[in-house]
């Protein structure tokens, strides 16, 4: 048997190929020439005589040897071949490298781009490399538990960010899912943790829900200073109810006055990348204040592309935050009125005061139907309704403006 002296001294004459040092059991030191050494084990396989590379020494020094001798001498009295058995290994560690979950993740997202938004692309795999892949990416889906899952989930809840541990929580489960439907898993942890994250805490936008309140408010914006064209979208925000975004971002294109009508395009609408590419345009009926409105618009930026451009330049729409600002400027602050609450505003005004029927009011508020197949069943559009209740809105507005008594349109 060697010794581990004999290991460190042992050399290869210079007129020989290689020279063999046996230990015990066919396990042998093979030394070449230019000094480099490395051990083997010598097998019989099916009467067939095999050897297993087990290393280089030093690195695996005479005792390690042994133990790795000793390993593959219980795989071949078990009738394994432990050569073969290593080239399996090898072949499972190279498969889960590539099923890391980062690597599926990514690669699932390659599937799905096509048919998500820019947007949601973005987010679903920003929120994954800033919270998830740092802690699970490298590990193959079928080490993940649902405690690790768990675990790393609870990082982003001390942040106080719940809402995105949820968001994190359905996109790792899509991954796992994906897993299992291309053969890398067989098992979706993410299931396991219903109800173990913590709730989210919804908060709506802020919002002026009541008459008085919004008689008020359009009297501020009345009485605003700034910028004439900040201004005018306040307006329009108030007698369109439409998001801000596209407010901010309303083209001169869009806008046909002799027909009274805004048609806003499928692919500026908050919808599916499915909606945007299909989807029917969003059409918008404008009141006799909504028209003078625009016309006073016309006659600042009507030269240009965007009803609302940039005070900078007008190669781009308003900022997305100055109809907040104004507001802020009016004395309304963040827990009281957002650009987002003029929505809200209509939505409650008009449902609960003016007694107007919701499906027109959803139908206007560009609110997908509700149910699976809502949106390909249900196609109206109400039209001769909403153009009656814009209509209505916008004199609404007027007289709570001068402060007329409140009461409903309709008995």
């Amino acid at each position: 048997m060697l010794t581990e002296v004999e290991c460190k001294n042992a050399t290869c004459p210079a007129d020989k190929a290689r020279a063999r040092f046996s230990d015990a059991g066919g396990l042998y030191l093979e030394v070449s020439p230019g000094g480099s050494r490395r051990w083997f084990w010598k097998y019989y396989f099916n009467g067939k005589e095999k050897r297993l590379s087990i290393g280089a020494y030093p690195t695996i020094k005479l005792k390690d040897a042994r133990f790795d001798r000793d390993d593959a001498r219980k795989l071949l009295s078990k009738g394994t071949d432990p050569g073969q058995q290593r080239k399996l290994d090898k072949a499972e560690k190279r498969l889960s490298a590539g099923n890391t979950f980062e690597k599926v993740s990514r690669e699932f997202l390659s599937v799905k781009i096509k048919e998500w938004s820019a947007e949601h692309s973005t987010k679903w795999i920003r929120l994954q490399e800033s919270n998830l892949f740092p802690w699970i990416g490298s590990l193959p889906l079928t080490e993940i538990t649902a405690p690790l899952l768990l675990e790393t989930l609870r990082r982003v809840e001390a942040r106080g960010k719940n809402e995105t541990a949820h968001s994190l929580r359905q996109y790792a489960g899509q991954v796992f899912r994906y897993g299992i439907a291309t053969g890398r898993c067989t098992h979706d942890p993410s299931g396991a943790l219903r109800g173990a994250l913590q709730a989210v805490m919804v908060k709506h936008m802020a919002a002026v829900l009541e008459p008085k309140q919004a008689g008020e408010l359009l009297r501020a914006i009345d009485a605003y200073h700034g910028h004439p064209a900040t201004r005018e979208a306040l307006i329009l925000s108030a007698l369109l109810f439409q998001r801000p975004g596209n407010i901010r971002q309303m083209e001169w294109a869009w806008v046909d006055l002799d027909a009274a009508m805004l048609t806003i395009p499928a692919a500026s609408m908050k919808r599916t990348k499915q909606g945007k590419i299909n989807g029917r345009p969003h059409l918008v009926p404008l009141a006799p204040q909504a028209i003078q409105s625009v016309k006073r618009m016309k006659v600042l930026t009507g030269t240009g592309r965007y009803v609302f451009p940039s005070l900078l330049t007008g190669e781009k729409p308003m900022s997305d935050n100055t109809v907040n600002t104004a507001l802020r400027r009016m004395g309304y602050s963040n827990s009281e009125m957002t650009a987002h609450g003029f929505r809200a505003m209509a939505r409650t005004i008009l449902g609960e005061h003016l007694e107007t029927d919701p499906e027109v009011i959803e139908a206007q508020l560009a609110h997908g139907k509700s149910g699976p197949l809502g949106s390909a069943y249900d196609r109206t559009t109400y039209m001769a309704q909403r153009r009656q209740m814009m209509k209505e809105w916008a004199d609404y507005l007027d007289k709570i403006r001068k402060g007329a008594d409140v009461i409903a349109l309709r008995a």
